[in-house]
């Protein structure tokens, strides 16, 4: 049974159409819907605390307004979305975001990258796939 479900979101294209697929199941199930978003790590060797403090700063405005736009986008559908702006590093981060909140789906868009990028790269998707203790659905 489905009762919780998480978009990861970044306000690209991909988590706008995962979470208008989000916002339909919700309504159509009557479950929560939850969006995450993650907030890559600060600079590791940044020269002044001064410099720490603008990027997290900026950071943490950048993440704040993608989730405000979320949750404007579900009261429009007249649901309710809980956000939510963790650090980490992606995968990581909402592998055990959704573990220890005991989602039941996990909804991540798709970016239809090349097959190169993901073979050099990997591909965030795929490693939720394969890591994540719940369901994934990707949206495309």
């Amino acid at each position: 049974m489905i009762r919780k479900l998480l978009v990861a979101y970044d306000g690209s294209e991909g988590a706008n159409r995962a979470l208008r697929t989000g916002l339909e199941l919700a309504k159509a199930m009557g479950v929560d819907l939850h969006a995450v978003t993650i907030e890559e790590e600060l600079p590791r060797y940044a020269a002044t605390l001064d410099e720490i403090d603008a990027v997290k700063q900026q950071a943490d405005s950048f993440y704040g307004q993608i989730c405000r736009e979320a949750e404007a986008i579900a009261r429009g559908e007249g649901v309710t979305l809980h956000t939510n702006v963790i650090a980490g590093h992606e995968v990581a981060s909402l592998v055990e975001y959704t573990k220890a909140h005991g989602f039941d789906v996990l909804l991540v868009g798709y970016h239809g990258r090349s097959a190169v990028t993901e073979r050099l790269f990997g591909s965030t998707t795929a490693s939720l796939v394969l890591h994540a203790p719940c369901s994934v659905l990707v949206v495309k």
